[in-house]
């Protein structure tokens, strides 16, 4: 919301107070302000210019020679591109030496050999945005008004010394996004009382009623809504006073029925629509709900497909207005409008919200009806926009209003006690200064001793409690005064959850092996989240997502961590190795989403780099492996499984295996699909994710044993079996048979080439065996080894060597 100082002071009397002091007052009691803005700010040597004489160049097809009166003794020739340049015009020039947008310099030059003093200015090049230029300017220069005196400074035509106050403001005080709710804060801040100009309007004997009918089928989304009927009106350009203010609001002039709207919109916060009377096609208005595919064309030109949801207004039967957040195209205002029909309302905010999100239409009116509307000046904002309509197009205003359906408007009133006020805030606040601070506000209050009923009116809807009134005291008491305390009571020593502890365990073990942690969004694309799944799930959608990039809740913490390495691959950055811990969200169709804790790491490029003795080294499977292996051994996990899978189509078939303890799946690792790490823009990666609610239920063995203090004994074996079948299948087929005294399984060859057959490969393990009770002999040991032989001979066919 921006606030004109100057159009502020209209309604309070600011005494001399400054902008940046208002704007400081301000963000202590409540709104923030975001910044302070003059518009004539770095500009300088810009004047008013009366175009005497303009003749074309005679060396160009779209210059002009112009004779310009800039208030000295002689005219300064000027030469300008400008379409709509002519004599007899009043122009915005900029001097040789002048300051315009973007520090720019004016120097005296030649264009095409005629000498040019200056420059004749658009408004852009003083700073204004293409946005909110007229229409009939937006391609040539602007003309000052024919009151503008040659030589004078053009700031205070164009109130560019005007201080503009931009404030952030909160859902919960919409009663500031309008010119006279701003003024009732700053009054209530500095103990005045705002003035407002009276409204009269001036109507004829026509009966608007005679001419006009209006139908509302949903009242409850409908709560108000009435029209005025001006007849007669001409249509034409805002005078300059009128345009000046709705372009340094951010707004571009229309015509001066439409820009008068705009003008009620800014003062009051009441959203207007104007019809012309004679498009609308019947003498009837019916608010309802649209059908099914009905179709309304909007005033952007857009065709738009209206859905039930939707809240309409028509004609009886077809559509011309989508109700509170845009008219239709068949009905707008134009040249040729004589009978206008001005509607002012109030509308559902959930309804309007709906519809604004759908056709993605979100406009000052909408946003409006969104956060709340001052019920109670409905009716005044429509007459003093009827009222301001006869005045600028020269219309007549029919008697009376047409109403479809109305409101009745009552203060909110509320009981307090000066001593739970005093409680609340920790203050010493008497009966009187209390009171003085409601009569501030402007809310009506009556005090019975120490209890105070407070009639809040109805330009405060967001104030309906008890806890309201205490913060409306302390914003204008000052928050800056309130006194400060100390907390008192006992402290007791923080600790972590077991979850907690685990968790930081986990990322000292990631962060050791040289991986950094990343934070992604919970939000992702639908296609992202069902990405590196390993359980079945329904995508969990957002109904109004702010954009498509971020509608559906993740189910896996890889697809963020590759955007991640996109990002920095992008930038040159091609060694990244990133971990991250975070929630993924698992969800039946139609069930609410059950929240999981996840690890998952990804690495690209190398893992060493080149150097005088060392040769640069790729991140591989294995160099991810060994990071798990660590993870693994920091908990003392026992039964650890990486077994081969091709269930996932993102990864690469050959290079991705599932992670399992008992049995238990607890995540993955693999390569990055080539055909997936394209689409993201990266090379080679490596990724791997484990389930954290998981891995912290696994049984976690003895951390501690003696030291036998009997020898181990190893054999070797050594077989050729079918190339297909997996290290994990022979671990376990081993670990099956070779009985209690097998302390561990380690693979130290495998061979395909000469002298093995096509199709099969040579494995060798070496069987570590140890008893701590007793030493080992030499038949329990070749017992073992021929139930090991025979099993691998029976089970995987394996020829021993």
């Amino acid at each position: 919301m921006l606030v004109s100082y100057k159009w502020l002071n209209e309604y309070v009397a600011l005494d001399g107070l400054t902008p940046n002091d208002l704007a400081d007052k301000m963000s202590v009691t409540g709104i923030e302000v975001e910044g302070v803005t003059v518009l004539e700010e770095g500009l300088k040597k810009i004047v008013v210019g009366h175009v005497v004489e303009c003749i074309d160049h005679p060396d160009s097809d779209h210059l002009h020679i112009c004779q310009v009166d800039i208030g000295e003794e002689e005219l300064s020739q000027i030469v300008c591109g400008a379409p709509n340049v002519r004599a007899g015009i009043n122009v915005i020039v900029a001097l040789p030496g002048a300051r315009i947008v973007d520090n720019i310099k004016i120097k005296k030059s030649k264009m095409r050999g005629e000498v040019s003093n200056g420059m004749i200015c658009s408004l852009e090049e003083i700073g204004y945005s293409d946005s909110v230029i007229p229409k009939e300017y937006a391609d040539g220069i602007y003309y000052l008004p024919e009151t503008a005196k040659a030589g004078d400074a053009v700031f205070p035509y164009l109130e560019m010394e005007d201080a503009l106050i931009e404030l952030s403001i909160t859902p919960n005080r919409a009663d500031a996004l309008s010119m006279r709710g701003v003024a009732y804060e700053v009054a209530a801040i500095y103990g005045k009382t705002p003035t407002f100009p009276a409204v009269c309007v001036t109507e004829n004997d026509t009966q608007a009623t005679d001419q006009l009918s209006i139908t509302i089928d949903e009242k409850a989304l409908v709560p108000a809504y009435q029209t005025r009927i001006i007849e007669n009106v001409t249509i034409a350009p805002s005078p300059q006073w009128l345009q000046v203010r709705l372009m340094n609001e951010g707004i571009r002039p229309i015509n001066n029925v439409v820009d008068v709207t705009n003008y009620i919109l800014l003062e009051y916060g009441q959203p207007l629509h104007a019809f012309d009377a004679d498009k609308i096609g019947s003498n009837q208005l019916t608010v309802r709900l649209a059908q099914e595919q009905e179709m309304l064309v909007t005033l952007d030109g857009e065709e738009r497909q209206l859905t039930p949801e939707n809240l309409v207004i028509t004609n009886g039967t077809t559509p011309i207005a989508l109700a509170g957040v845009m008219g239709g195209l068949d009905s707008e205002i134009t040249n040729t409008t004589t009978r206008v029909v001005l509607e002012a309302a109030l509308f559902d905010p959930i309804s309007i919200r709906r519809t604004s999100k759908q056709f993605n239409l979100r406009s000052e009116s909408s946003a409006r009806f969104e956060k709340g509307i001052n019920q109670a000046t409905v009716n005044e904002a429509c007459d003093k926009a009827a009222m301001m309509i006869a005045e600028l197009a020269n219309g007549e205003v029919l008697a009376g209003r047409v109403i479809g359906s109305s409101v009745t408007v009552k203060d909110t009133t509320i009981d307090i006690t000066v001593e739970r006020i005093n409680q609340y805030l920790g203050t010493t606040l008497t009966v009187a200064e209390i009171e003085q601070i409601f009569a501030d506000l402007a809310f009506g209050c009556e005090v019975n001793e120490h209890t105070f009923t407070v009639s809040v009116p109805p330009r405060r809807w967001d104030i309906t409690i008890e806890a309201d009134l205490i913060e409306e005291v302390a914003r204008i008491y000052g928050y800056d005064r309130l006194p400060s305390t100390l907390p008192s009571g006992e402290t007791v020593m923080g600790t972590l959850t077991q979850k907690q502890r685990f968790t930081r365990r986990i990322r000292h073990v990631l962060e050791g092996a040289g991986l950094t942690e990343n934070i992604s969004y919970a939000l992702t694309t639908p296609e992202k989240a069902q990405q590196f799944m390993y359980q079945s799930s329904a995508v969990t959608r957002l109904d109004w997502p702010m954009t498509e990039d971020r509608s559906a809740l993740r189910m896996n913490l890889i697809s963020g961590l590759l955007d991640n390495i996109a990002y920095n691959t992008a930038r040159k950055n091609t060694n990244v190795a990133t971990y991250e811990i975070g929630r993924v969200f698992y969800a039946e169709s139609g069930v609410r989403p059950t929240e999981e804790t996840h690890v998952a790491g990804s690495l690209t490029g190398n893992w060493t780099e080149k150097d005088w003795q060392t040769k640069a080294t790729p991140v591989d499977f294995y160099y991810v492996k060994g990071i798990l292996d660590t993870l693994v051994d920091e908990f003392y996990f026992d039964g650890l499984v990486v077994e081969q899978t091709d269930q996932f189509a993102e990864l690469h078939p050959g290079r991705t295996a599932m992670i399992k303890v008992h049995d238990q799946v607890i995540g993955f690792i693999g390569q990055v699909h080539p055909t997936v790490a394209k689409q993201y823009g990266i090379s080679d990666t490596y990724v791997f994710e484990l389930s954290l609610d998981v891995l912290s239920t696994l049984p976690i063995k003895q951390a501690y044993q003696a030291v036998t203090r009997f020898p181990t004994v190893t054999r070797d074996v050594a077989f050729v079996v079918d190339e297909h079948v997996a290290h994990t299948t022979i671990v376990s087929t081993i670990q099956a048979v070779a009985g209690r005294f097998l302390k561990s399984i380690h693979l130290f060859d495998v061979y395909q080439g000469a002298s093995i057959e096509s199709g099969s490969k040579s494995m060798a393990y070496s069987l570590l065996f140890e008893n701590p009770e007793a030493t080992l002999t030499d038949e329990e040991i070749t017992k073992a080894m021929e139930k090991v032989e025979r099993a691998l001979t029976e089970t995987l066919h394996a020829v021993i060597r």
